[in-house]
C-alpha cells in the first residue's frame, strides 16, 4: 500500500469474513468485446485516484470507443468500500488493490485471475509480482512498487567525521551515535517505536537478518526464530541507549526535523525525496539515499499497488486492455512523469530519470531484493500482533526472546 497507509481494521475483516458466501456465490458476467462502444469504471485510491483521470483521457484518444470512469476513494475509507461493494456484487470493474488486500479479496473469490498470457511475470520486480498472487494464481497486476531506503544528512554525517553511507548494522548504529555526539542532534535515527504499523520500520531489520513472520508457506508463524530475536535486538538497541526517541506523536513529521538538524537519518520511501526537495530547500546537496543496512544482506521491505478486475465485470476484454496500457514499459514511465511512482515493470527503468538519477538507481536496487508480506487474509491482524512485540521491547516491557514468542503463540491462532 502506498506512503504506509493500511486500513484494514480487524473489524472490517470480521466483516468481509461474514460476507465470503455471499461475495462467492458470484458466477461472474458474460464479457463486452473490447472493440463495443462501453464504459469501463475503475476505483483508484489516494493521490493516484486524483491523478488517473488525466490519463484515462489519454487513453479514450486511442480509444474513442471506451469511456473510463474513474472513482477517486480515499485509503482511509477504501478497505470498507471495497468490502461492501464485495458483498453487494458491485466492485468495478477494475479496483486498486494495496498489498495487504490481495489474500482477503482473492480468497472472498471476487477477483479475476490474471490473463499470464497478456501480463508477464517476468517483466515486473519478483517482490511486485508476488504480492497478487494467492496459491499460485495471480489476481493482480503490478502497477506501481514502494519500498523504504535509508535516507542520511551527508552534511552532517562529515560533521561527525563520516564520509559514507552506512553499509550494515555495525556502521548505521556507529553513525547515528556520532551524529548525537560529533555533529550535535538531538536523535541519531528516527524509528516508530510503537504502534499500528511500527512493522514498517521493522521490516528492513526483520528481513536483512533473515528472518520473516511467517514461512513461505503463509502457513507457519516463525516470529520465535533466532534471526527475529536478533532484529528485535538490534531495533530495541536504538532506544535503550537513546539514540531513537521512545515516543513519537501521530502525525509525526520526519521531514521537519530532518531539515531542522534533529533527526539526521530515518527509512523513508520514494516520494519523501519530493517532500525534501520541496519543503526542506536549504537541503540541497547536503543529504542523500542508500540501501538498507546489511546484517546477512540489504532487504527492505516492498510495497505498492496491483489493478484487478472484478470476478463480475462484463467488461473484462477492456479491462485488460486498459491494464496493459497502465502496465506496460512506456504506460510506466509516463505515470511516474505524473506521479512520481515508482514503476512495477522493470523495462521503465532504462529511460529518463529512472535510468540517470543516482537516488532514484537505489530505489531500483533495493528493490531487486525487496520482500513482499504474504498474501494472507488476516495479514493486519498478524502484523498487529508483530507491533505489540516491537513496542513491547523497545519501552523496555519485555526481552527480545520474550516478546518473540508471545507473538509467534499469538500468530499460531490466527493461522490455525
Amino acid at each position: 500500500m502506498h506512503r504506509t497507509a493500511r486500513t484494514a481494521s480487524v473489524v472490517a475483516l470480521g466483516l468481509a469474513s461474514a460476507l465470503v458466501l455471499t461475495a462467492c456465490g458470484s458466477s461472474g458476467g458474460a464479457d463486452v468485446a473490447a472493440d463495443s462502444k462501453q464504459t469501463l469504471t475503475v476505483w483508484a485510491m489516494g493521490a493516484e485516484g486524483e491523478k488517473l483521470g488525466d490519463v484515462a483521457k489519454a487513453y479514450n484518444k486511442t480509444h474513442p470507443n471506451i469511456t473510463i470512469k474513474v472513482t477517486p476513494v480515499g485509503w482511509d475509507v477504501a478497505h470498507q468500500k471495497l468490502v461492501a461493494a464485495a458483498a453487494a456484487g458491485t466492485l468495478p470493474d477494475v479496483a486498486q488493490m494495496g498489498g495487504s488486500y490481495m489474500g482477503e479479496f482473492a480468497d472472498m473469490g471476487v477477483l479475476e485471475p490474471v490473463d499470464t498470457k497478456t501480463f508477464k511475470q517476468g517483466d515486473f520486480f519478483p517482490a511486485a509480482w508476488n504480492q497478487g498472487v494467492v496459491d499460485s494464481t495471480a489476481y493482480g497486476v503490478p502497477w506501481y512498487v514502494d519500498t523504504r531506503v535509508l535516507y542520511y544528512r551527508t552534511d552532517l554525517a562529515q560533521k561527525a567525521g563520516i564520509t559514507k553511507a552506512p553499509a550494515n548494522w555495525s556502521e548505521m548504529q556507529a553513525l547515528a551515535t556520532a551524529y548525537q555526539k560529533k555533529a550535535g542532534t538531538k536523535w541519531g535515527l528516527s524509528i516508530q517505536p510503537s504502534g499500528l504499523d511500527t512493522v514498517q520500520n521493522f521490516y528492513p531489520f526483520l528481513y536483512s537478518a533473515g528472518g520473516a513472520i511467517v514461512d513461505d508457506s503463509g502457513k507457519k508463524a516463525v516470529f520465535d526464530s533466532p534471526a527475529t530475536v536478533k532484529a528485535l535486538k538490534e531495533y530495541g538497541s536504538y532506544f535503550d541507549k537513546g539514540i531513537a526517541k521512545k515516543s513519537v506523536q501521530p502525525g509525526y513529521d520526519v521531514i521537519k526535523d530532518f531539515g531542522n538538524d534533529t533527526v539526521p537519518m530515518f527509512f523513508g520511501g520514494p516520494w519523501q525525496t519530493g517532500l525534501i526537495n520541496d519543503g526542506q530547500p536549504q537541503l540541497k546537496g547536503k543529504w542523500a539515499v542508500a540501501k538498507i543496512p546489511a546484517d546477512k544482506t540489504s532487504v527492505s521491505m516492498a510495497g505498492g499497488s496491483s489493478l484487478a478486475i472484478s470476478k463480475d465485470s462484463e467488461h473484462k476484454a477492456a479491462a485488460k486492455d486498459f491494464i496493459a496500457y497502465l502496465t506496460d514499459a512506456k504506460g510506466q514511465a509516463d505515470w511516474f512523469k505524473r506521479s512520481k511512482d515508482l514503476p512495477a515493470n522493470t523495462a521503465a527503468w532504462k529511460t529518463g530519470d529512472l535510468a540517470t538519477d543516482p537516488s532514484l538507481k537505489i530505489y531500483g536496487e533495493q528493490m531487486a531484493s525487496a520482500k513482499t508480506s504474504p498474501p494472507l487474509a488476516k495479514w493486519t491482524e498478524i502484523t498487529s500482533k508483530v507491533d505489540d512485540a516491537i513496542g513491547s521491547v523497545t519501552q523496555g516491557k519485555s526481552s527480545a526472546e520474550d516478546a518473540a514468542k508471545k507473538a509467534q503463540s499469538a500468530i499460531e491462532s490466527l493461522l490455525g
